[in-house]
């Protein structure tokens, strides 16, 4: 009976497995939109408490109400735009879009793919679909995509079953 060595290290381009479960997410993205949205929304509110009240021109409360409501919506756009993530445990991935969630075995998933030029990281899945995962965003950072693409593959590789479509 063989035992691993110890400090033996995986194949080059092999990321070891890390501890489920994992979310992944753009968080520079996250961060920027959502302090964007807060800036806008404080902004227009301060803008809709400076409206004249009287004069030639007056702004009435549901006025400047709606302008307020205006920031606050602008606000919510940018979290849902914020909302993308991927989240790995060991039964399989849920993949969190703009305005969609699948969970997913890992049996389902054949391939993890990012190739050059891609905005994001797509699964290749055993029906023949393919799913975007916007949560790995080259766009962003290209490292840290690869080193979340490879880490995704490595996990479908080590817990899914499901093989490649064979042709007829």
């Amino acid at each position: 009976m063989t035992t691993p060595r110890e400090g033996a290290r995986e194949p080059a381009g092999t990321p070891a497995l890390p501890p489920l479960p994992l979310t992944i997410r753009p968080v520079v993205t996250r961060v920027v939109l959502m302090a964007i949205g807060a800036v806008v929304f404080a902004v227009l509110t301060l803008i809709a408490a400076l409206l004249p009240a009287g004069g030639a021109i007056s702004w009435s409360l549901g006025e400047r109400a709606l302008v307020s409501a205006a920031g606050l919506l602008v606000w919510g756009v940018l979290a849902l735009l914020s909302r993308p993530r991927a989240v790995a445990d060991l039964d399989g991935v849920t993949v969190v879009n703009l305005t969609t969630t699948r969970r997913l075995a890992w049996a389902e998933v054949v391939r993890v793919t990012l190739r050059p030029g891609d905005p994001w990281v797509t699964l290749d899945l055993a029906d023949g679909t393919v799913l975007p995962v916007m949560a790995v965003q080259p766009g962003v950072s290209r490292r840290r995509a690869l080193a979340d693409a490879r880490t995704l593959r490595a996990l479908a590789e080590a817990h899914g079953t499901a093989s490649p479509p064979t042709a007829r």
